[in-house]
């Protein structure tokens, strides 16, 4: 019989493949970038809310004030999430999936400003490095440039989920991860409703399966198995092991959509990556992360 640790293993690897394979999605779904973060969140929420029904948690905030550092989080969120997708859109599944990676760098400098805490310089160093890895991914620096486009569009979704991970440690600490992610994603998807009443699209059944898809397994599921997972890990571990998440993604990029990553890519993300999971080893107790919503409070993200 499968142990508990085993168990929880298996989940989070599980749970980091599928966060891997929905950048897939912003080349498999031909909508907008907003509209298909608008779909992945209203199927993401609706199936948490189903969820946390079903296991009777309750979803009852305790202060006033949480619903609106709540609301603001589901703000940072789709911003990310539209920076994420734009990203893919404009260049390939491989750049935006690298250049979101260096999220952790941007906490490195975030983090100290918010906690007043001294920053390191092996953490300065780390960013450093990150930040190299991403201008070996540029073939030239042209604002024209597709490829430079979606690079600055996964920096911007790395800056913004950075934020985003800031301010779970800082207001959520109370909650559990499901009921953070159900807030989050119902207030991004009350906010996007907007862009689709202002700019009508004609979507296909094809779209609005993919959505689901994408809302309920990719995102709603795999939140739920990463945080069950860490009853039985060490967020460290979970950090660790998140940092797949971008080759899983970059191996089947290769695969489904013959998308094959340049040696430039190959060399930066190798780089890039070395410098997160050197950020992960390196956290200090009680200090996290993680990868859409993976933090000490344990909701799930990308």
């Amino acid at each position: 019989m499968m142990n508990s640790k085993m168990r929880s293993l298996l989940e989070i690897h599980l749970a980091v493949f599928l966060f891997g394979l929905s950048g897939l999605f912003g080349k498999l779904i031909l909508l907008p970038a907003m509209l298909i973060v608008l779909g992945r969140v209203v199927f993401a929420s609706a199936f948490l809310l189903l969820t946390l029904r079903y296991l009777k948690i309750n979803i009852r905030l305790h202060h006033s004030r949480h619903y609106i550092a709540m609301a603001a989080m589901g703000i940072v969120l789709a911003v990310h999430w539209c920076a994420f997708y734009l990203s893919i859109q404009m260049s390939t599944v491989a750049i935006g999936l690298l250049t979101f990676a260096t999220f952790p760098a941007f906490v490195t400098f975030l983090e100290p400003v918010v906690f007043q805490e001294k920053i390191r310089l092996a953490d300065v160093a780390t960013a450093m490095a990150a930040f190299a890895g991403i201008l070996l991914v540029i073939p030239r620096f042209a604002i024209g440039d597709h490829i430079t486009q979606g690079v600055l569009w996964g920096l911007l979704s790395g800056f913004t989920y950075a934020i985003l991970s800031v301010l779970n440690r800082k207001y959520v600490k109370p909650y559990s991860g499901l009921t953070v992610a159900f807030y989050e994603q119902l207030s991004a998807a009350i906010v996007l409703l907007a862009f689709f009443f202002w700019q009508p699209v004609e979507i296909q059944m094809r779209d609005i399966l993919l959505l689901c898809l994408l809302g309920v397994v990719f995102t709603g599921v795999s939140h739920a198995l990463f945080i069950n997972s860490l009853k039985h890990l060490k967020v460290q571990m979970a950090g660790i092991i998140s940092c797949l998440e971008p080759v899983y993604g970059i191996i089947f990029a290769a695969l489904l959509l013959d998308e094959m990553p340049t040696w430039r890519e190959g060399l930066g993300g190798v780089i890039v990556l070395s410098a997160v999971f050197y950020s992960m080893v390196t956290l200090e107790q009680g200090v996290t992360t993680l990868p859409p919503g993976k933090s000490e409070i344990t909701n799930g993200g990308k």
